[in-house]
């Protein structure tokens, strides 16, 4: 294995915890400054990781960083990525890839210009659950893939987030904040959507934050906050996806896959690891199956490793920008689908990435 890459951090907000906490296990990376908006908070995050604290304007030119950790608002994700490529470096950011695909495609094609990758979250589609998942399907034990229905709701980030604001502007809401969750994971299973269809809406509520200092607050809300739509994959197998910040209770399943010979439970793809279920046509009862793929105690920044690993063995990496963008044309246009009531055909594809086997994983690199 060669040397570790250097990994700098911009935006130490809440999600950068869950990095941190993974970023021992993963001997190719190594935490090499953070920076931040607010100065303050970088140099007390850089104090309790041992690392350096930097402004953004330097992280993003410093020599000793090979690639920049992107977990700013989604509204600075594009910008961040082109001013990290133009530094020379490599971009692995949270999701939404950016805004939009516009936005998403000069940062493909400024990486691609410049020789460098660029990858996103979710990464959680490369832990056991849902490669588990992936395997099941793939071996035929519910036969041929028919359909898929996502049913994802809670009542807003607002009442649990101190600072929720960014959850609803553009780049935020229900599809954008966790439709890349199952979207990825569908794209995983099925491959590529070649259209959609769609409604959107969102209610007259009044969003009021819930906890920290903000508490009282109004939110503003300019995103749409109850999405269905219909997604046609390119290989025939039809996904129904409803996300919403409008729902305070529900029995509904959330993930399931619909085959000729029975049906797959698919895990929260918002965690790595979760038990798969299968109930099939000879055994209409639920069995549950033990993890047979996917990285193993998994967490945020193995899309990052596998990255930095694919780096230095010339393979494509799985959490990939090309993969984002096409979740993100998906989104894109579903609320396009959804305010002009008609049928989106997408432009772009993207190939299955190849899957995680059993017992992969840092320890094995």
């Amino acid at each position: 294995m060669g040397s570790a890459l250097n990994v700098g951090v911009v935006g130490v907000g809440v999600i950068s915890n869950q990095y941190f906490a993974e970023f021992p296990k993963l001997s190719n990376l190594r935490l090499a400054a953070v920076a931040d908006l607010d100065l303050t908070r970088a140099a007390s995050v850089a104090d309790v990781q041992g690392t350096r604290a930097l402004s953004v304007d330097a992280l993003l030119v410093d020599p000793g960083i090979d690639v920049v950790l992107n977990l700013t608002i989604p509204a600075a994700h594009a910008e961040i990525a082109l001013r990290a490529i133009d530094g020379g470096k490599h971009v692995y950011g949270e999701k939404p890839l950016a805004l939009t695909t516009v936005d998403a495609s000069g940062v493909l094609a400024r990486a691609a210009d410049a020789g460098l990758r660029v990858g996103s979250a979710p990464d959680t589609v490369l832990g056991t659950g849902i490669q588990t998942a992936r395997a099941v399907l793939d071996s035929g034990r519910i036969g041929d893939p028919v359909g898929a229905s996502v049913h994802w709701t809670a009542p807003g980030h607002e009442l649990w987030h101190p600072a929720p604001a960014f959850y609803y502007q553009p780049g935020g809401g229900p599809l954008f904040d966790m439709g890349p969750y199952y979207l990825t994971s569908l794209v995983t299973f099925f491959g590529p959507v070649s259209r959609v269809s769609g409604a959107v809406s969102r209610s007259a509520r009044e969003r009021t934050i819930a906890t920290g200092p903000n508490a009282g607050a109004v939110v503003p809300v300019d995103v749409d906050t109850h999405v269905t739509a219909i997604l046609e994959h390119a290989n025939g197998v039809i996904s129904t996806v409803t996300v919403s910040f409008e729902v305070w209770a529900t029995r509904a399943p959330f993930f399931e896959v619909y085959g000729t010979q029975g049906t797959l439970q698919v895990p929260d793809p918002n965690m790595f690891a979760d038990t798969v279920s299968v109930a099939t046509a000879s055994d209409r009862n639920w069995v549950e199956l033990p993890a047979s793929a996917g990285y193993v105690d998994a967490g945020r920044g193995f899309g990052l490793s596998d990255m930095a690993r694919a780096i230095e063995t010339g393979r494509p990496h799985r959490a990939s920008g090309e993969l984002a963008f096409h979740v993100l044309e998906i989104m894109e246009s579903i609320i396009t689908a959804g305010r002009e009531h008609r049928v989106v055909e997408l432009a772009s594809t993207v190939e299955r990435p190849e899957p995680v086997s059993a017992g992969s994983g840092p320890a094995t690199w």
